[in-house]
């Protein structure tokens, strides 16, 4: 595991959920962690403390990258932090609001895309201009991506189907540029997203589907982001979704 140590890793919505559980991962393997927050600045600094207690090196960084030109600003700091990027990962997404067909405005539409979608392809198209000596990539995707979601997560899941697929794309046009790309589509995680978005009722019945019988945890998800950044444990993986889901689905 030694390879990430000093490797600098751009982490996008790393204040809470898979985020934080990412930095503080890198972190006490001793990579170089940019925290990347929208709003919750309080909480961002918490993931960087965590990890200078562990013995890592790492600061935050703020943007709103539903927007294209805080994505270029956000990578730009963090590469001018330490001169490069080696791994960057694309965590920063939401469901937004559920909403069916009939409920979808274009408001809706652009912010779930927007968030979901845009933030992934630009802050990808950014940073590797800083990965020079190649690197690697990791989106983080979802199970709604394959099975659709549940009620009211048509544009999650729609948003997530274009991250999955992109992946794909981007492997194969980065692969030339020694970058690999890869996903993780977890299952249902004890994230704060389902505790914004979902009712105990939606979790109970996603929970009966899973054959583990139980939701999946914020560390259960790590080891897989840091086994795709690391080029002596998978560098020979690139253009796959990884499923982490308790069984609930086997593609």
């Amino acid at each position: 595991m030694n390879d990430l140590k000093g490797q600098v890793v751009l982490i996008t919505g790393a204040s809470s959920g898979i985020g934080a559980g990412c930095a503080r991962a890198f972190g006490a393997l001793g990579a170089r962690v940019a925290v990347h927050y929208n709003s919750a600045r309080a909480a961002a600094d918490e993931v960087v403390a965590d990890i200078l207690k562990s013995g890592g090196q790492a600061f935050a960084l703020q943007g709103d990258l539903r927007h294209s030109a805080q994505c270029e600003r956000v990578v730009s700091e963090a590469a001018a932090r330490w001169g490069r990027i080696d791994v960057l990962i694309n965590n920063a997404g939401s469901m937004v609001q559920r909403s069916t067909l009939a409920e979808l405005t274009d408001e809706a539409f652009d912010a779930v895309m927007d968030l979901n979608a845009r933030s992934m392809m630009m802050c990808s198209k950014y940073a590797v201009v800083h990965m020079k000596d190649g690197g690697s990539i990791v989106n983080l995707t979802s199970i709604a991506a394959r099975t659709g979601g549940g009620p009211g997560a048509l544009m999650y899941a729609a948003s997530k189907g274009f991250v999955s697929v992109a992946t794909k794309a981007l492997a194969r046009e980065l692969v030339g540029r020694d970058i690999r790309v890869n996903a993780v589509s977890p299952g249902v995680i004890r994230t704060p997203l389902h505790d914004r978005f979902s009712t105990p009722q939606h979790l109970e019945g996603m929970r009966q589907g899973i054959p583990m019988g139980r939701l999946g945890t914020v560390d259960e998800c790590v080891g897989t982001f840091i086994y795709l950044a690391s080029r002596r444990l998978s560098g020979y993986v690139t253009g796959q979704v990884l499923e982490v889901n308790g069984g609930q689905h086997m593609p």
